[in-house]
């Protein structure tokens, strides 16, 4: 009896998941796949441009720290005992606008208006380069310090 049973059950069934099937379960995952992907790129690349923000905030606390208690601002970040690199792996810059000669390293505006009237402070972004306008192509991903510390965020944004 079981030998008739199993003539009776169409051979598709006996086998496992046919080919359309399978095209139709595959098709679905890349298309949750294609849905997915981007919006965990947009969450990793703002969750890194927040720490970045954060760090910057608390380098700025740091350095106003150093500020009433040495009377002046540090020379550069290492004078704080600050290493720690930004979240693509660079340094953080810092520049003491009393150590320096004329306005051309200062970060600028569209306008060629620098951005701070004490310091600069800024990570170089994810592609690791920098310049001073931040209209260039390589500041657009910086996080900067701007306004003197009212603003921290991406440099295109400003």
């Amino acid at each position: 009896m079981a030998t008739a049973t199993n003539q009776l059950i169409p051979l598709h069934f006996k086998n496992g998941v046919s080919l359309l099937e399978l095209l139709v379960a595959l098709s679905i995952l890349s298309i949750t796949m294609l849905i997915a992907i981007p919006g965990y790129q947009f969450i990793h690349k703002n969750s890194e441009n927040s720490a970045a923000m954060t760090d910057i905030r608390e380098i700025e606390m740091d350095i106003e720290r150093y500020r009433l208690i040495n009377n002046r601002y540090p020379d550069d970040l290492n004078e704080l005992g600050f290493s720690k690199l930004d979240p693509w792996g660079n340094p953080y810059q810092f520049l003491n606008f009393d150590n320096v000669k004329g306005k051309g390293k200062f970060r600028k505006d569209k306008n060629l208006v620098p951005i701070n009237s004490d310091f600069d402070l800024y990570s170089m972004g994810p592609d690791g380069r920098s310049v001073s306008p931040l209209t260039a192509k390589h500041s657009r991903d910086d996080i900067i310090r701007a306004n003197n510390g009212k603003f921290i965020g991406v440099a295109e944004d400003y």
